[in-house]
C-alpha cells in the first residue's frame, strides 16, 4: 500500500484542528481561510494536532486559541508588535497576526536605526576595540575587560532593547497569508513560559552589531554574537511551524576578518536551551546559516527535559547544528538535507549527538554532492546516541552511524533509552521528500 504524502497528512491534521478552533474562537472571531486542498482553516486559532511530536504531549499546544477579541491583534510595525506582546508575565491568551515584514531595528516612529545609533554615547568604536584587544599585545589567556569592553556591552544592550521581543505564555504569533509576513533583524524570545505557537513567518538578517572577541574560544579564538531569530529558554509546549530562517541579505561570506577570525554577526536560527521541553519544529525552511539549531545550552543542561521533535523541515545551505543535540530525547524524522554548498555556506555536519543525547533519526533524505562524505553527515563527542532507520543518501538506504564510526575514534552509540510514540504524519519512506517538501515548507505556504 502506498504511503500517504505529508501534504495529505497535513490536510488531515488541519481538518481535525478546525472544529476545535471554531469552538475556541466563537462566532465571528478570526477570519477563515482556505488552504490549497480547499479545507476551511482558521489559521489564527488552529492548534497542534494530537500526537504531532513532543509538543502534543500532556496538555498539548494551543497557543492563543482561546483569545477574545480584546487580545487579538494585527500588527505591521515594531511598536505595534511590542504593544501586542504586552508583559511577558501576562498569561492571558492572545493572538498576534503579523502583516508584512517588521523591521526590529526601528524606533517607535518607524525610523531606521543603525549600529552607529546604538553605539552613540557609549564610547565604543570597533577600531578602538580592535586596538585594545589585539592578541599580539593583549594576549590570548583572558576575556576582554576594561573601557572598550564595557562600552561594547553597553552598545549591545541598547540594541537588545530594540530587537528582543519577549513572547508571553498562551500566545500564537502567526503571519498573515499573502503579506510576506516576517521579522527582519529581530529576536523572538520564548523564555520560561508555556504554550506558544509561532507560524508562517520569515525570519531574516538577525544580526549583532557588537560581537565579543573571545581569545579563549578554540585554538585561535572566535567572535561570538547574540540574538537567535527565535530563542527558547526554559520554554515548554512550543510549536514552530512553516517558518523560514535565513541570514540573507547579510551573508557570512560578506563578513570582515579580524585577528584572523571571521567577525561573526549571526548566532542561531532556532535555539532550544536552558531546560526547554516538549517542542515540535515542523515544516520550516532553514537556509544560508551556520549554527542553525542548538538543543541544550551546555553539557550540563536539564536532565529529563529537552524533548524535541524535528520533522518535515528543509535544510539547505546549512553549515552545522541541524540540530546539535544534548541530553534530551530528540526525534528527527522526514527531513530533507541538501548538503550542497550554497552562498558560501559549506557543510560541516548535519546532526550532532553529544552529552548523552538520545536521538532517533528516522526516514530522512540527504542530498550529497559528488565528492561529499557520508561519514561527515553526523558528529558527536562519544557519549551521544543516534538510532533509527530508513535514512536515504541520494536515494540509497544508508547506515549513517556506521559510516561515521568507521572514520572517527569517538563513536556514536546506536541504542537509545526511549521509543517515539508521538509521530503523527510520519512517512515510512523518505524517497519523495525532496520534491514533496519543496512546496510544503516555509513561510507563505499556509493559506
Amino acid at each position: 500500500m502506498a504511503v500517504p504524502s505529508h501534504r495529505r497528512s497535513l490536510r488531515k491534521r488541519r481538518s481535525l484542528a478546525v472544529s476545535a478552533a471554531v469552538v475556541a474562537a466563537g462566532v465571528g472571531a478570526g477570519v477563515f481561510v482556505m488552504n490549497a486542498n480547499a479545507d476551511a482553516v482558521d489559521l489564527y486559532h488552529q492548534t497542534l494536532a494530537a500526537k504531532d511530536g513532543w509538543a502534543a504531549s500532556g496538555t498539548g499546544t494551543t497557543g492563543g486559541a482561546k483569545a477574545g477579541s480584546a487580545h487579538t491583534f494585527t500588527v505591521s510595525t515594531r511598536a505595534q508588535l511590542v504593544k501586542a506582546l504586552g508583559s511577558a508575565s501576562d498569561t492571558t491568551p492572545r493572538i498576534i497576526k503579523i502583516k508584512g515584514t517588521i523591521d526590529a531595528n526601528t524606533d517607535d516612529s518607524g525610523k531606521k536605526l543603525t549600529c552607529a545609533d546604538y553605539a552613540a554615547g557609549t564610547g565604543y568604536s570597533l577600531s578602538a576595540y580592535l586596538k585594545a584587544y589585539d592578541p599580539a599585545t593583549y594576549g590570548r589567556s583572558k576575556l576582554p575587560s576594561g573601557t572598550q569592553e564595557k562600552a561594547r556591552a553597553a552598545a549591545q544592550q541598547r540594541q537588545a532593547k530594540q530587537v528582543e521581543f519577549k513572547v508571553p505564555a498562551n500566545t500564537t504569533v502567526v503571519g498573515v497569508p499573502g503579506t510576506n509576513a516576517g521579522i527582519t533583524g529581530g529576536n523572538l524570545q520564548v523564555k520560561s513560559v508555556d504554550n506558544v505557537i509561532i507560524r508562517n513567518l520569515a525570519f531574516s538578517a538577525t544580526q549583532d552589531c557588537f560581537p565579543q572577541w573571545d581569545p579563549t574560544d578554540g585554538d585561535k579564538g572566535n567572535w561570538n554574537s547574540q540574538y537567535d531569530a527565535v530563542t527558547l529558554r526554559g520554554a515548554t509546549h512550543v510549536w514552530a511551524d512553516h517558518n523560514t530562517f535565513t541570514d540573507a541579505p547579510g551573508l557570512d561570506r560578506n563578513d570582515a576578518t579580524y585577528y584572523g577570525r571571521q567577525y561573526q554577526i549571526h548566532d542561531g536560527d532556532l535555539d532550544i536551551t536552558n531546560g526547554s521541553d516538549l517542542v515540535t519544529v515542523e515544516c520550516n525552511r532553514f537556509t544560508d546559516h551556520d549554527k542553525t539549531m542548538l538543543i541544550g545550552s551546555s553539557d550540563k543542561d536539564s536532565t529529563g527535559k529537552l524533548r524535541v521533535s524535528v520533522h518535515h523541515n528543509v535544510w539547505q545551505g546549512i553549515v552545522q547544528r541541524a540540530p546539535l543535540a544534548r541530553i534530551g530525547q530528540i526525534h528527527v524524522y522526514n527531513n530533507f538535507y541538501d548538503t550542497t554548498t550554497v552562498d558560501g555556506y559549506a557543510p560541516l555536519y548535519s546532526i550532532n549527538s553529544r552529552a548523552k543525547a538520545q536521538v532517533v533519526a528516522q526516514d530522512n533524505f540527504w542530498k550529497v554532492p559528488a565528492g561529499g562524505k557520508v561519514a561527515g553527515l553526523l558528529s558527536g563527542d562519544g557519549t551521544g546516541s543516534v538510532a533509527g532507520s530508513g535514512n536515504l543518501v541520494n536515494g540509497t538506504l544508508t547506515d549513517l552511524v556506521a559510516a561515521y564510526n568507521a572514520s572517527n575514534s569517538k563513536k556514536i552509540k546506536t541504542t537509545v533509552n526511549w521509543t517515539p510514540t508521538l509521530t503523527a504524519g510520519l512517512e515510512t519512506s523518505a524517497k519523495n521528500l525532496p520534491t514533496e517538501l519543496a512546496g510544503t515548507t516555509g513561510a507563505g505556504v499556509l493559506k
